[in-house]
């Protein structure tokens, strides 16, 4: 059974002799051991000595084991407690769970059992912790990575338009990042505290849309068993995110135009007008410009959600970021796996940037998260990520065959260099022919080498 190293433990009873015993056990498994006889005392205990975990008694003098339990929670202290009674019951030991203790042994003990759901609950708050540190060592979930001039220039935009309640449309394609912009936008703003809620357009039928945004009466249609909520109303003085705008039905569109103007609506199936604070943020990867003149998006609408537009920009142009998402991922995922974080080679890198990344941030994160995975080893080199690049020329497309010729040269130069880890000797062994030779061509047909 593995511990952690230097817990420090808290044991809350009025039995000396139980006192006594648990100290004795946890004391000799390496645990820090602080004791309280009563609930004042355990609070003022905790106060000063801050315990990992403590293990307190149900019956207790003076205020109780659930008292104390629910001051330690009214003072938003989030250790994990251990109930133990004498006298428990099934239903007490519920109550106690709800109340936030994370297991409820009863007495006579079980040493080895007490072991046990110790271990584990300071296992449970070590990762608990970790998270947390994950989070502030990477400066909040939602950090936007990038020193390139564009993304240099995002973030001053969203500094900028944070603090007003100007509504934001958000272009970008698919993985560049948007919800990270729209989320950036909300903690950095006077809503921050509320809440920010998001509504994927496109993920969401469009017979169910209008209730997913405004709610709905119990009956209003068919599978309607109770009142629900929209996300119009759960957002009420926070952020209302809608993603893929672009995908919105056009009569949902009036509706939306309609809330945007009057800050008020109905439910589906309901008469009473509800009133909502709302900030708007929107993103599309569709050009709506283009979607106006189809008649897809109604144009009044595109002019009151891009009060402020935003463009995140594909990561084909911001090379340069690859360094810093690769090492900010590495450590992402490193923590969440909890492995040692893993290196990676100068010449990997250059393969990563080698790529055209489609899928843009998302497709770079869920690469860098296979293989921390999937690599057993502490370096990733470039051997494992190949084929990073894949020939896409559509060779048929060129308008004279020394055009084709140069294209397909260069892509399978290139994918021969990624294969023999960027040897140009033993690339040009493998291709038969000379090294001087193999320069030239690289030189000569713009191949990108580390």
């Amino acid at each position: 059974m593995s511990k952690i190293e230097a817990a420090t433990i808290l044991v809350v009873d009025d039995e000396p002799s139980i006192v006594e015993t648990l100290s004795g056990i946890l004391e000799d498994e390496g645990y820090n051991v602080v004791t309280a006889a009563s609930g004042e005392e355990a609070v003022e205990r905790f106060v000063a000595t801050a315990p990992d975990l403590v293990i307190l008694d149900v019956w207790l003098p003076g205020m109780d084991g659930g008292e104390t339990l629910s001051v330690l929670r009214e003072k938003n202290i989030d250790a994990c407690v251990i109930m133990i009674s004498g006298h428990s019951s099934i239903e007490y030991a519920v109550e106690a769970i709800k109340l936030g203790a994370y297991d409820f042994l009863e007495k006579p003990l079980e040493l080895d059992r007490v072991l046990i759901i110790v271990n584990r609950a300071l296992e449970k708050s070590r990762l608990e912790k970790e998270n947390l540190e994950l989070k502030n060592s990477l400066s909040g979930p939602w950090e936007i990575i990038g020193e390139s001039p564009n993304m240099v220039e995002i973030k001053e935009q969203i500094a900028m338009a944070a603090m007003s309640q100007g509504r934001v449309l958000i272009n970008g394609e698919s993985g560049t990042g948007k919800e990270l912009v729209a989320r950036s936008l909300h903690y950095q703003s006077d809503r921050k505290n509320k809440n920010f809620v998001e509504v994927n357009c496109a993920a969401i039928p469009h017979e169910l849309i209008e209730s997913e945004l405004f709610g709905h009466e119990k009956g209003s249609f068919t599978g309607a068993f109770e009142s629900k909520k929209g996300k119009f109303e759960l957002a009420h003085q926070g952020t209302l995110f809608m993603d893929e705008i672009g995908d919105m039905s056009l009569t949902t569109q009036a509706k939306v135009l309609r809330i945007i103007e009057t800050q008020e609506f109905q439910k589906v199936g309901g008469n009473k007008t509800i009133k909502v604070d709302v900030r708007i943020i929107s993103a599309t990867n569709k050009n709506l410009l283009d979607e106006i003149k189809s008649n897809n998006f109604r144009e009044d609408l595109y002019f009151r959600l891009a009060v402020i537009p935003m463009t995140v920009p594909p990561l084909r142009e911001r090379y340069n970021d690859i360094d810093l998402l690769v090492e900010h991922f590495l450590k992402l995922f490193a923590l969440q796996y909890r492995q040692k974080p893993k290196q990676i080679s100068t010449t990997t890198i250059a393969a990563l940037k080698g790529h055209d990344w489609p899928g843009n941030v998302r497709e770079l994160k869920n690469t860098i998260e296979r293989f921390v995975i999937m690599n057993p080893t502490d370096t990733i080199n470039v051997k494992d990520i190949y084929p990073a690049k894949s020939v896409k020329s559509d060779y048929a497309s060129f308008k004279t065959l020394r055009e084709a010729r140069e294209q397909f040269e260069k892509d399978f130069i290139h994918k021969k260099l990624q294969e023999n880890n960027w040897n140009v000797s033993k690339t040009a062994e493998d291709l038969e022919i000379e090294r001087s030779n193999l320069h030239r061509k690289i030189k000569a047909l713009g191949i990108q080498t580390p």
